[in-house]
């Protein structure tokens, strides 16, 4: 009953369209026909004007005429030459979709449709398995003629209704071979490669993208469909090769650029699953290979035209990084040497390129292209000689590239791949960093995580010049993302450096590797403060470096000597750690007197504050550690000489710098400084009255009230004097400018 109703189902469907085209056919002629009877009266009245023409009708064409000359130079007047519109790359992709989508949905529904039957013809036991295959083949065939015979009228969508008919072929192969196993998989690959064939030739032969977009799927997928689990790379490579070549003679011959994009994804995608499963000496001849096939397909334009567009410029950059990650690997993996043998032989094809245009004068885009991969091909044969980490290495010279090519093309596709490949680089290095804690046996800077850190770090330092631009030429839009790259890369540079060094005194004590660790921090920030304006450090930045800069100096000289003292006292570290600790009073005075005043970092009041606390905390902290090393003997001594500090020299040292910051605050009219002053003597007292006078002795109460007392007397009568010259200063100066009115 159910078979019934189908077959009577589709007769009627078949009788509506049937009907439908009719009224289709009907209602196109009638359409023609009035088009010819308009094109007819047209012309006619066409004829008769120019043989009669009117004094009206030429002043209202010469009116004419000049009105559209005075719009257009209006138009053109208001056009800014600067800004072009930009291609909408996806554009055509949608459109395609939009008018066909239809189409598409339409033939994968029909041969779902024609599987399902197949199927319950299976079930039904209609048909056997010979009879199957025969119905699935001679099913895309028919949709394969359909489409031929709709091809004049329907270009689009005769390429789809192939194309479906293609895949049905493909998978009537695949079913044959992997279910009923009515061949061996030689002839199920040879079927393959016969239909792949077929459809590239069709493809040609109709001059259609589509279908050879449809073809390369079905051709590439060929492989997986009559796979048996066996790896038998070398008869899939030949295939892929073969393929390959006729892809690029089709590109030669209709130049259409996403075939070869499409073939190359797929190739990759091959080539490097291959290595990643089963490195062998065999692929490396496939790479060599595939890599000439694509840098022909790559340079077409440039031999022909003598240009290379985004893509070109994208497909020899991908080529040759692609194919040197394949190759070193799996030579490194074989054993063999040495491997800079291929990022040699590369980067002397393209310094042929390179002198190409240098002879002929033409220093243009294809000149950078060719010296940005040349540079960037050599840089990585000598990291790769040095035993640096393969990934990591070509990825960040990769990035640079790409970012290279981005300011000499000004295509901002380049520049959109560096922010997307940037990232990587950035884990791929924090992977690098990992093998420091797996190892102890690393030499000094000749050791491969440091010489693949110092290649990171040189693309990075390129990649910052490269960035950097005017601050009236910069765009708001992608300002932050480039602040961001700025403040990844200076984090990557240190990171870089201060894990070699903690790596190689790991095994001294924990207060060492504290010491110079910090001290290694004040003088990195200290070096990008010394050359901001070259490196592009823009004002905000330049203000938190600062700030960061004296939080390091406050926890340096507060915590970090402190462990260090604790540790010489106890023969841990001889006492040069310590005198190596005061090497931060260098970069510190110099700031204060000369980066401070220029870089607008007195525009906050707290920022008076943190650089008063710091600086006290430091001298106040020199002070105690000095004396602590002088004064003790051992640890446990040590304990009475800080006890006897903080009570009788510590309340001195503050009371001084006090007054020193209020004297400073009235002389340059800064109320900061004297508000900090004040604070400062008033922590001094409170601390005195409320903690040291209890701890003290008779003598030593005495000797700290008298000195204490001599200070705040000293400094009350400087004071004094100080607010007399500067009142007797304005005074003078008032009666001058009333005399110069008189």
């Amino acid at each position: 009953m159910n078979e019934i109703l189908a077959v009577i189902l589709i007769i009627v469907i078949i009788i509506i369209f049937n009907n439908l085209n009719a009224k289709i056919r009907k209602l196109e002629k009638e359409v023609s026909d009035l088009s010819a009877k308009i094109n007819r009266t047209s012309s006619q009245e066409e004829m008769i004007h120019e043989n009669i023409p009117t004094d009206k009708t030429v002043i209202f064409q010469q009116t004419t005429a000049q009105e559209i000359q005075t719009r257009e130079s209006s138009q053109s007047d208001h056009k800014t030459p600067s800004t072009s519109p930009q291609k909408d790359r996806l554009g055509p992709v949608l459109d395609f979709l939009k008018q066909n989508a239809l189409t598409i949905i339409g033939i994968f529904t029909l041969v779902l449709g024609i599987g399902y039957f197949v199927k319950y013809a299976i079930d039904k036991n209609w048909l056997g398995e010979t009879a199957r295959a025969g119905i699935g083949l001679c099913t895309g065939a028919g949709i394969i003629i359909i489409g031929h015979f709709l091809r004049k009228n329907y270009a689009v969508f005769a390429s789809i209704i192939t194309g479906g008919g293609i895949a049905v072929l493909y998978f009537t192969a695949t079913i044959a071979f992997r279910e009923y196993h009515l061949f061996s998989q030689n002839t199920a690959f040879v079927i393959t490669s016969i239909i792949t064939v077929i459809s590239i030739l069709l493809s040609y032969y109709y001059k259609s993208e589509v279908l050879i977009i449809f073809s390369l799927l079905g051709g590439f997928s060929a492989p997986f469909m009559i796979s048996t689990g066996q790896s038998n790379y070398l008869f899939l490579f030949i295939y892929l090769s073969l393929l390959n070549m006729g892809m690029l003679a089709v590109t030669f011959l209709q130049h259409w650029r996403s075939v070869g994009w499409t073939a190359y994804i797929f190739t990759s995608l091959y080539l490097l699953y291959w290595t990643s499963e089963q490195p062998e000496l065999l692929s490396i001849l496939f790479y060599l290979i595939s890599y000439v096939i694509f840098y022909i397909f790559a340079l077409q334009d440039y031999f022909r035209k003598n240009i290379l567009s985004v893509a070109d410029i994208l497909m020899l950059a991908l080529i040759n990084f692609t194919s040197i990650i394949g190759l070193v690997y799996t030579f490194r993996e074989l054993g063999y040497e040495p491997v800079i043998i291929f990022p040699a032989a590369f980067a002397i094809l393209n310094i042929f390129l390179f002198l190409r245009e240098y002879g002929r004068k033409n220093f243009g885009i294809s000149y950078s292209v060719f010296a940005g991969i040349t540079v960037s091909l050599i840089t990585i044969a000598v990291a790769l000689q040095f035993k640096t980490h393969l990934i990591t290495s070509v990825w960040a010279i990769e990035a640079t590239l790409l970012l290279f090519i981005w300011k000499k093309t000004g295509h901002t596709i380049f520049k959109t791949c560096f922010y997307v490949l940037f990232p990587l680089v950035i884990l791929s290095q924090i992977t690098t960093w990992t093998q420091y804690l797996d190892t102890h046996t690393l030499s000094v800077i000749f050791n491969p995580v440091f010489l693949t850190s110092m290649v990171t770090v040189a693309s990075t330092v390129i990649n910052l010049y490269l960035l950097k631009t005017q601050e009236d030429t910069k765009q708001k839009e992608g300002y932050f993302l480039e602040n961001l790259i700025t403040i990844v890369s200076f984090g990557i540079i240190y990171t870089a450096l201060l894990l070699e060094i903690i790596y190689h005194i790991y095994d001294k004590p924990w207060a060492a590797v504290t010491a110079v660790g910090l001290l290694f921090s004040i003088f990195y920030i200290f070096a990008l403060l010394l050359f901001r304006k070259k490196i592009g450090i823009n004002n905000e930045l330049q203000v938190a470096l600062i700030y960061l800069f004296l939080l390091l100096i406050t926890i340096n000289t507060s915590v970090s000597a402190s462990s260090v003292v604790s540790a010489i006292l106890s023969k841990k570290l001889q006492s040069v750690f310590y005198y190596m600790h005061l090497l931060q009073w260098i970069p510190f005075i110099y700031v204060y007197l000369a980066i401070i005043p220029s870089s607008g970092f007195y525009k906050s009041k707290i920022s008076y504050w943190a650089l008063c606390i710091a600086f006290i905390t430091a001298i106040s902290s020199e002070f105690h550690h000095l004396y602590v090393l002088t004064a003790s003997h051992d640890v446990i001594h040590s304990y009475k000489v800080k006890e006897h500090f903080n009570i009788l020299y510590l309340p001195i040292i503050w009371t001084v710098l006090a007054s020193v910051l209020i004297y400073l605050g009235l002389r340059k009219n800064i109320q900061e400084y004297s508000k900090i002053g004040f604070v400062l003597v008033g922590v001094t007292i409170l601390k005195l009255y409320t903690y040291d006078v209890w701890q003290m002795d008779n003598i030593s109460r005495i000797s700290a009230f008298i000195a204490l007392g001599i200070i705040l007397l000293l400094s009350s009568f400087t004071f004094q004097r100080l607010k007399n010259i500067i009142r007797n200063m304005v005074d003078k100066k008032d009666n001058n400018e009333e005399s110069k009115d008189l």
